[in-house]
């Protein structure tokens, strides 16, 4: 007799999955570039392509591995986006609280990840008063530094809380392609691509979405309906 397979535990993208965007990203990029005397149409695409990777491993790309540069260009986008933060500009996605409350009250852990630094994230959860939403939050520091694509975020939550005992047993939502390939390189057994940010669906189905939602308020359906099947 088998038995049900039960995911618990849950990792979630913040920006543009948890958190609404609104278009921030490139808005704070924008800044940033111009900041540093850069014409940021020149590095726009590169930018939406990125989406959900670490912010430094981007600016990285743009100037060539200038470090010193990426790194002025990683502060001025921190600083751009933490005033945008500041003046009131994010939000939750519609019902994306509720919906992680619903899964820890199913006894499931649930990990937010974000590509910002710590002090855009820890910013992002006090104006949202999400401090104690979860037990854990990690950025790509946390994990050694190397953000998404990678699956780091994603294997740190697994060893850091415990929560399962085989990465099949883990689900990962994000609204990016990078988010879907740090998912499935992790080897987590449901990987959710949610509409409600940076990637459509036919992009996020390319990098391995097991299923696409239009929100993140459809994770515990999801996860219940898998659960039944696996049983």
């Amino acid at each position: 007799m088998t038995t049900t397979t039960q995911h618990d535990l849950v990792v979630l993208d913040m920006a543009g999955t948890t958190v609404a965007d609104d278009g921030l990203v490139e808005q704070a990029f924008t800044a940033a570039a111009t900041r540093l005397g850069e014409d940021p149409a020149t590095m726009i695409d590169h930018v939406r392509a990125t989406m959900g990777e670490s912010k430094i491993s981007v600016f990285r790309h743009l100037f060539g591995g200038d470090e010193q540069r990426a790194r002025q260009a990683n502060l001025a986008f921190e600083a751009a986006y933490a005033e945008l933060v500041a003046a009131g500009r994010i939000a939750p996605v519609p019902g994306a609280a509720e919906t992680i409350a619903t899964l820890r009250e199913q006894g499931r852990t649930v990990v937010l990840t974000t590509g910002f630094a710590r002090p855009t994230q820890d910013a992002i959860l006090d104006a949202l008063g999400w401090r104690d939403l979860v037990p854990l939050t990690l950025c790509p520091a946390d994990a050694g530094g190397r953000g998404r694509p990678f699956p780091d975020m994603v294997l740190a939550a697994f060893l850091r809380t415990g929560a399962v005992d085989d990465v099949r047993r883990i689900v990962v939502a994000g609204d990016t392609s990078y988010d879907m390939l740090s998912g499935v390189r992790s080897g987590a057994g449901i990987v959710a691509g949610v509409l409600t940010g940076a990637h459509d669906e036919a992009a996020l189905a390319a990098h391995g979405a097991t299923r696409v939602l239009p929100s993140v308020a459809g994770l515990p359906a999801l996860i219940g309906e898998h659960e039944e099947r696996t049983a």
